[in-house]
């Protein structure tokens, strides 16, 4: 999977410089950073709609459009796919392979100052 998310990174960095009039990736780009964004949100909540209603096939089709998204989002900010493998390695290597980062024990403190149960 990681060989496909390069070549489709190499794709949209190299579509980022064409005409936004014959590129939906470069239009994209020239909407901005807010545009990109949006549509990373979108397309994530398109996969959680599909996925609650259990539609398989809309979930593998719109997880596309997702990773996709994230793909623009990802050279907007010059970050390379490598960089993620890394810091999942690095996870992996830390807390096993679920790799999500453990919720820190140090419990929140409301506007007072005082000690919530929101970290718990």
């Amino acid at each position: 999977m990681s060989d496909a998310i390069m070549r489709l990174y190499a794709a949209v960095t190299l579509e980022r410089g064409q005409s936004p009039k014959l590129s939906r990736t470069a239009k994209l780009f020239n909407g901005g950073r807010t545009k990109i964004a949006k549509k990373l949100v979108e397309e994530a909540s398109e996969v959680s709609l599909e996925f609650v209603t259990n539609n398989r096939d809309e979930v593998i089709h719109e997880s596309a459009d997702l990773i996709y998204n994230w793909v623009v989002l990802l050279s907007e900010m010059g970050i390379r796919p490598a960089e993620i493998w890394e810091e999942m390695d690095r996870r992996e290597a830390e807390y096993g392979i679920a790799g999500k980062l453990p919720k820190s024990d140090t419990p929140e403190l409301g506007p007072s100052g005082k000690k919530t149960n929101g970290g718990a």
